[in-house]
């Protein structure tokens, strides 16, 4: 294309040409669209980014479903077009610990569908024989690991909407801004014209943020350091063909990785310091050496990444004919939370983030993005790469982004545990109870940026009082017990026989104000509203239009036209954006997260204790459950919510934050005739949530499963339309493929030995040893796991078969490579403990 030739307008412009935008503008032609324009400031065979510069291998395993599912797809993908070589994978350990952690790492394969199995040193060495076995404990081969040419894919992907003619390139074009007009995307100015267009994708790597903020808007990365040499020619390899002929090493306690290339061997680290980048300081192309993205190595800080290589490769290292052909910082993207950054932009409609993405995962998240774009909704559940919904009103500050990239960049290759908290950036959203929480020794957990107490040291004395009860429920395993508490056990208790506070669970809260508010409502939700009366509340599934799960929560209405919605702050973003780009006509939705604070108060007590403080009357029968009123607490007028997320009697209190303290203190005040206890989140979201069987979103609600299949079907079909409703109908007139079903562990330690307990993430399996599949090819796994104290039980839920979900069906889970017995003690929606609700609804029993 000329200068002569750019294009005045587009339908869609995609800025970025590495793998992620060309395989973007390919699968978006799949899916229709057919004015696609791509621009990049470099050539297209190879525009500068990390595209051109990775070491290319694709290690599908991870603790997530989705991450596994997106990768194994991406490496199919590759497959189809001819660029992918299969040579497999081992990550080496050099300790104990890090062999615990791959015997973890097959559970995960296991339970999300690829083949891997331990090996030892020996076995090791069999594969890859140039490994020192000698300082190897063992290793995690990846069977379906391998290598790929993300160029070469690029060029087919592009080749391919041009061939549908639904695609033109700009490529040595640069963006010189982001035009915006009344909120939407209107136009992308370049050095060679400006194109109009429909809709733009941000997909420009470590460049991202600079191409956002023309928009003003932020993409929260930052550019860091991946250290990378290639040594050869080297003696071992010369009598090999093509490009790889051995497993690649991950030496993964060095957080290294060692891989053939040919006749050379790529030495890759992640072990130095971390070392990141002002976007400005990227050079351009024409200043580069050799790329943008690869700076000269920095020597001193691959020092013990060389001696480390030394050892775990010797034979092929020490060759004395080979030497340091080339050798690079490679610049990558590192995001707050490891994550990439996905999605709408909802300050600006028509922009969208496809960012700070790996190789190994490109194809597939490009796939799902289209679907995105295309018909409202991914297949694969990428909410925790949802940009908006992770960082809502939060975290995307230069120094936010960097303290977190330089903690996250240490995390890569490394044991991470399930409830592994950041440390960086913190404290940085308190409620108004934080300073009395802080004086009770609360241990934090943080959400939506947001602190929140997990359990109080200060209610150690309750741990002995229930000695008893916990007895059989405490974790020996220092793995098992890791960023957890017995003292979560003993609150769970005492809220249960008195009366427990909790506050703030961190609610995300927004209203939805206008004349038309109802009817937006109506058509979000599944659950009515216009039929609510204010005062009245009702809790409601947010469904894509594959009646997946795009969210639950609680909706109040407080008014005619005002309805108040009430969701986990984790998903405050997300939610918002989805409402957000839905509401039409005169209907404003306004942000009140940071404005209110929740105290949750609940247990057998709670009634005649708030009925004490409050100048109304607090009771089951003047206060129907789901309703919300203006009561008086002391001197703060709140809005009590008569709600329950542990299964127990009790209000949720709402007031503005900066009267958040003197609420707490009326009420734990006054509490102290009835020896009120400050309750953590341990309790809430996992303890007492568990033992009432209550889904939670992200875990057992998410795009891949309906509501009939969850158990949702509280509210049938009604009459009014409803995003997802046509696909919600038939799920509720079919026979389901599976049910989410509760089961507890029948004995911790069926070998003897020390007792373990699940974390979630593991599979289920029958009595010979084989996951768990249902019809739709979905496989069974743990999709979450805690104790119930009450019931003397650790409790795990996972969508079962549907021949497999009856009530007492035993079966198994795998954890660590060993397996425990399980049986089902509910299938379907109920609770394990007070499954009446006797205890949540004392005036109706």
């Amino acid at each position: 294309m000329s200068t002569n030739d750019f294009p005045s307008n587009a339908g869609t412009v995609v800025i970025g040409s590495g793998i992620v935008g060309s395989s973007l503008v390919g699968e978006l032609a799949e899916r229709g669209r057919d004015d696609i324009l791509l621009i990049d400031k470099g050539p297209l065979s190879d525009p500068g980014g990390s595209t051109g510069h990775a070491s290319n291998f694709i290690f599908p395993v991870e603790h997530s479903k989705d991450m596994t599912q997106i990768t194994s797809e991406s490496r199919d993908i590759y497959r189809e077009f001819g660029v992918f070589e299969n040579s497999g994978g081992i990550e080496v350990a050099r300790t104990e610990e890090r062999m615990e952690e791959l015997k973890r790492r097959v559970v995960s394969a296991k339970a999300f569908g690829e083949e891997a199995e331990l090996l030892t040193a020996e076995e090791v060495g069999e594969l890859v024989p140039f490994v020192n076995t000698d300082i190897v404990e063992g290793g995690f081969y990846s069977k379906g690991a391998g290598t790929c040419d993300p160029l070469r894919a690029g060029e087919l992907y592009r080749q391919q909407a041009k061939d549908a003619g639904a695609l033109r390139t700009a490529p040595n074009t640069e963006v010189t801004d982001l035009h915006v007009e009344d909120g939407e995307i209107a136009a992308v100015e370049t050095d060679r014209g400006t194109v109009r267009a429909d809709e733009v994708v941000i997909a420009a790597g470590l460049w991202s943020p600079k191409i956002a903020e023309m928009a003003g808007v932020d993409i929260p990365l930052t550019p860091a350091v991946h250290q990378l040499v290639s040594v050869g020619p080297i003696e071992f390899f010369e009598d090999t063909e093509g490009e790889i002929n051995y497993p690649v090493v991950r030496d993964m306690d060095s957080r290294m990785y060692e891989r053939q290339h040919g006749n050379d061997l790529e030495v890759g680290s992640y072990e130095h310091r971390p070392i990141l980048w002002d976007v400005e300081d990227v050079p351009s192309i024409e200043e580069s050496p050799l790329s943008p993205t690869q700076p000269p190595l920095t020597e001193d800080a691959f020092e013990q990444s060389m001696e480390h290589a030394l050892e775990i490769v010797p034979e092929v290292l020490d060759d004395p004919g080979a030497g340091i052909r080339h050798s690079i910082d490679g610049l990558l993207s590192v995001t707050p939370d490891g994550h990439p950054l996905l999605g709408p932009i909802p300050e600006v409609d028509g922009l969208w983030s496809c960012a700070a993405i790996w190789i190994k995962e490109a194809p597939a998240i490009a796939r799902e993005v289209s679907k995105w774009m295309t018909k409202g909704h991914p297949d694969i559940d990428i909410v925790a790469h949802d940009h908006v919904a992770r960082f809502d009103e939060y975290g995307e500050t230069d120094a936010f982004v960097e303290s977190r990239a330089h903690e996250g960049f240490q995390k890569i290759y490394g044991i991470v545990h399930p409830r592994e908290q950041w440390q960086s950036t913190r404290p940085l959203r308190t409620s108004g109870f934080y300073h009395r929480q802080q004086e009770l020794d609360a241990e934090f957990f943080e959400a939506g940026g947001w602190e929140r107490p997990r359990w109080f040291e200060s209610n150690e004395d309750l741990v002995e009082e229930y000695d008893e009860e916990i007895e059989g429920l405490r974790r020996p395993n220092e793995w098992d017990s890791r960023w957890w508490s017995e003292i979560t056990l003993a609150e769970h208790l005492h809220l249960r026989d008195n009366v427990g506070m909790i506050g703030d669970t961190g609610f995300g809260i927004f209203d939805v104000v206008g004349g038309d508010a109802a009817e937006n409502m109506e058509r979000i939700c599944v659950a009515e509203m216009q039929s609510l009366d204010p005062g009245e509340s009702v809790y409601t599934p947010v469904l894509a239009p594959n009646a997946g799960f795009v969210s639950d929560l609680t909706v109040a209405r407080l008014g005619n036209n005002h309805y108040r919605v009430i969701t986990g702050g984790a998903h405050a973003g997300q939610d918002k954006t989805w409402f957000g780009r839905h509401l039409e006509g005169d209907a404003e939705l306004i942000g009140r997260s940071s404005e209110l604070c929740t105290l949750g108060v609940w247990g057998p007590n709670a009634e005649a204790l708030l009925d004490e403080i409050t100048e109304e009357e607090m009771s089951a029968e003047s206060f129907d459950f789901a309703e919300m009123k203006d009561v008086t607490v002391g001197p703060v007028e709140v809005k009590a919510f008569r709600i329950s997320y542990v299964g127990e009697f009790g209000w949720e209190l709402y007031c503005p934050m900066e009267k958040g303290q003197r609420l707490w203190d009326t009420v734990y005040e006054a509490g102290q005739e009835y020896d009120i206890r400050p309750v953590g989140t341990g309790v809430y979201g996992e303890t007492g949530r568990m033992e009432k069987g209550y889904r939670l979103m992200g875990a057992e609600l998410e795009i891949d499963y309906n509501p009939a299949e969850a158990g949702l079907t509280l509210h049938g079909v009604k009459e009014e339309d409803f995003v997802g409703k046509e696909a919600y109908a038939e799920a509720l007139d079919s026979e389901t493929a599976a049910t989410l079903c509760t089961m507890s562990v029948t004995d911790h330690a069926p070998d003897g030995g020390e007792p373990r307990f699940m974390t979630g993430g593991e599979p289920i399996l029958d009595g010979d040893g084989n996951v768990l599949i249902d019809d739709e090819g979905r496989r069974s796994y743990v999709t979450s796991a805690g104790t119930g104290p009450s019931v003397g039980k650790h409790l795990l839920m996972a969508y079962l078969p549907r021949e497999y979900a009856t009530e007492g069906r035993e079966l198994q889970v795998e954890y660590f490579g060993q397996q425990y017995p399980v049986e089902v003690e509910v299938a379907g929606y109920g609770g394990v403990f007070d499954p009446d609700n006797a205890r949540l609804f004392r005036n109706e029993y």
